[in-house]
């Protein structure tokens, strides 16, 4: 290691060579390579993490582009986790960098997780971010959340191991559970784009701090930054978690359609394709159908109690995936499938 390169940490108060020594053996997952993930990725690999798991089954889009800093208009449709790989690779050679383009699932999470010493959730929905929560509490892992949303960003670091019996609070203690239907994400409420480097970059702060013991964690309380107002405020809510974490909740999938299923069904006009997509993406290629946005699909709710099967598409089938999860909250025997893959699948099957 060029111990040169981190002469301006080495020399601050209590840090030394040994603190980063600490960085160099540690080995962090950032889940998410998004608005979160990326000023998260950028500052943990600058400050010398020796591993440092990626983890993103999506694919860049136009609309990424204003908040998500390590990519550029020339990778959309690129892989993310390949894209950030690359990008922090060249920002310093010293640190390895580990990608997981698979979705992470019940089936795969304590598998991924059990790998490294700390977790940074940089997701953008709840499924993922409750199983996370759930996965670091039955491996002893310690969490670091972070959540933006229009101007307001929160940060805290759940689960840390005090002995046998007692831990700090987790997710579940601020938020036993949340109807996620009823709060919109970033691509329908909005979010200005400084806020996700803010918190990204306080997350990566709290992943040094606990890894080379130095500083005041926000454990055991949570961080709300509002950036209109540039005011923060630390609510408290206990020094011991009160939740118990048994088992993790089976991952749902959405009902699917595989390239080849859908191409023989548009043969025999047995399903309507619906594009869930930007208009910004639409405009550039399709393969068909109507286009009804994600972020619109509750206006739609009505076409989809035809029963003429409809199949969802996107990028990549993750927008799609949720797509069909929302329309079978509202119509449990809706006849709608996401394409599995979406169109970086179906070009590949070309």
């Amino acid at each position: 290691m060029d111990i040169s390169k981190y002469s301006c940490q080495i020399a601050l108060p209590g840090f030394s060579e040994e603190a980063q020594l600490l960085l160099q053996q540690a080995r962090v997952l950032i889940v998410g390579a998004g608005g979160l993930g990326c000023p998260a990725g950028q500052y943990l690999t600058s400050s010398g993490i020796g591993t440092l798991g990626i983890a993103d089954y999506d694919v860049v889009s136009m609309s990424n582009l204003h908040r998500q800093i390590l990519y550029s208009p020339a990778d959309i449709g690129q892989s993310k986790v390949d894209i950030a790989c690359e990008r922090l690779q060249k920002q310093n050679p010293d640190v390895k960098l580990v990608p997981h383009s698979e979705k992470i699932t019940s089936d795969n999470v304590l598998s991924i997780i059990e790998r490294y010493d700390i977790v940074v959730d940089g997701t953008d929905n709840f499924e993922t971010r409750y199983l996370l929560n759930d996965a670091c509490v039955m491996t002893g892992k310690p969490l670091v959340y972070g959540a933006i949303y229009q101007f307001e960003g929160q940060v805290a670091v759940w689960n840390i191991v005090y002995d046998e019996n007692s831990r700090s609070p987790n997710y579940r203690d601020l938020f036993p559970q949340v109807d996620a239907t009823q709060i919109p994400n970033c691509t329908e409420g909005g979010v200005i784009p400084t806020l996700a480097g803010i918190i990204g970059c306080m997350q990566a702060n709290e992943v040094i701090k606990y890894i080379t013991k130095t500083g005041e964690l926000l454990v055991g309380k949570v961080l709300i930054f509002d950036a209109q107002s540039m005011q923060t405020r630390i609510i408290k809510i206990g020094n011991t978690s009160k939740t118990s974490v048994r088992g993790l909740s089976a991952t749902v999938n959405s009902p699917t359609i595989s390239v080849t299923e859908l191409k023989k069904c548009i043969e025999e006009d047995l399903i309507e394709l619906v594009d869930v997509r930007t208009e910004q993406e639409r405009d550039a290629f399709d393969i068909g159908g109507i286009h009804i946005p994600l972020d619109e699909l509750e206006g739609y709710m009505a076409y989809f109690t035809d029963p003429k099967p409809k199949v969802l598409y996107c990028a990549t089938g993750k927008r799609s995936e949720e797509a069909v999860k929302l329309i079978l909250k509202e119509i449990p025997d809706a006849q709608v499938f996401s394409l599995a893959g979406g169109l970086k699948a179906y070009l590949e099957d070309q």
